[in-house]
């Protein structure tokens, strides 16, 4: 199978990991302890039925979303992903080009492999930079003067990664950031030569945000989990939230928001935004399913400011369904890396259009012709 006979998730996802040495897609594909939040992201969009309506006149539709100020073509974006130059050489380059096709926005990650200054000049649209909260205020403070003069329009600190998850498939695959070989990765790495060659060959693997302030994951390998749980800071509350979101002074949200109580005091510390979001199930198994917090988020925030969906988005008819509930806008992560995995910008770019082809068709079948007539009255939980 190549990308040309990929049309869903799965089928992504299938060559990626045909593409992928094993400890690499199980790093994508994998969460935290038994896996159940990570399942459970998905499943949720499942109890709920959307309600279609007919004779609507759907020949011309309207898929935008205003988001923090930012214009979208449509209403899904490229989360923040780390490490991307892992999953291909062409990293956050094809991502960023791909989301600018279809003029969407890009978010960047802290733990890019692509520098923000980079980004800035191959990106045309709108680019959101995540920040981690580093023990080292000198690198904080870095990430903060680099984003704004790259002209990101929007920063994004994550809130739910205070310490690593206990993320089983990587330790049984010894999966670290940069790769190492042991016994467990050298059959995998010997059996995907084409990505092992680009790896080793291409220019070296690299965090520009980090390198020149640690050298955890970018000269010494370290595992995902083991970094947040000795290079953020554990001590991060919402004054600090608070503190950032000025010292920025733009467009802020928090990633990684799943109560109501939370979401209130985005609004109290002048948030423009919130993911609703468990860190695709990768942190605290057994939480909720962002879908699930929704309404009760939505109901209690959303007038004040933009709720996105983040996780387990598979499907168009996901995305209708998060904005019925009162989201202004959705994002994807795993759809777009197993794209990139199996065949760079022109993966993601096959991604991008089939979710928007599907956001398109759905809209019809729905009876909508602008995404904002979309509300509770088009679907019903099921019991």
């Amino acid at each position: 199978m190549g990308i040309s006979n990929c049309n869903n998730f799965s089928d992504f996802r299938a060559l990626a990991k045909k593409k992928l040495p094993s400890p690499v897609f199980h790093y994508i594909d994998g969460a935290a302890d038994d896996e159940i939040t990570y399942q459970r992201n998905t499943s949720a969009f499942n109890d709920v039925d959307l309600i279609p309506n007919v004779l609507a006149g759907v020949e011309q539709l309207d898929m935008s979303v205003s988001v923090m100020g930012q214009k979208l073509s449509m209403p899904v974006y490229c989360a923040p992903t780390a490490l991307q130059r892992l999953f291909h050489h062409e990293g956050e380059r094809a991502v960023g080009k791909a989301a600018s096709k279809f003029n969407t926005m890009f978010g960047v990650s802290s733990l890019s492999t692509v520098s923000v200054e980079e980004i800035e000049n191959i990106v045309s649209g709108p680019k959101m930079f995540q920040f981690y909260f580093h023990k080292d205020r000198g690198l904080n403070d870095a990430l903060i003067q680099r984003a704004k003069a790259a002209k990101f329009n929007v920063m994004a600190l994550t809130v739910d990664t205070i310490t690593g998850g206990n993320r089983e498939r990587d330790l049984r695959t010894g999966f670290t950031s940069p790769p190492k070989l042991n016994l467990i990765s050298l059959l995998s790495f010997v059996s995907h030569p084409m990505w092992t060659w680009n790896f080793f060959t291409k220019e070296k693997f690299d965090m520009p945000h980090l390198s020149d302030h640690v050298a955890q994951g970018t000269n010494l390998s370290i595992s995902v989990g083991e970094y947040f749980s000795t290079m953020l800071d554990q001590s991060m509350n919402w004054k600090d939230a608070e503190k950032l979101c000025k010292q920025w002074d733009g467009q802020f949200a928090l990633k990684g928001i799943m109560s109501v109580e939370d979401a209130k005091r985005a609004v109290d510390i002048g948030c423009t935004g919130i993911m609703v979001s468990n860190h695709g199930g990768r942190q605290l198994d057994g939480s909720r399913a962002p879908f699930d917090q929704l309404a009760r988020i939505c109901d209690a925030v959303g007038d004040k400011l933009d709720v996105i969906c983040e996780g387990g988005i598979q499907r168009g008819t996901h995305i209708l369904k998060a904005l019925s509930m009162g989201a202004k806008c959705c994002s994807i992560g795993r759809y777009y890396l197993f794209a990139l995995a199996a065949a760079g910008q022109v993966g993601v770019e096959r991604a991008l259009n089939q979710i928007k082809t599907e956001i398109e068709r759905d809209m019809k079948l729905m009876g909508i012709k602008n995404v904002k007539e979309l509300d509770r009255n088009n679907i019903i939980q099921r019991t």
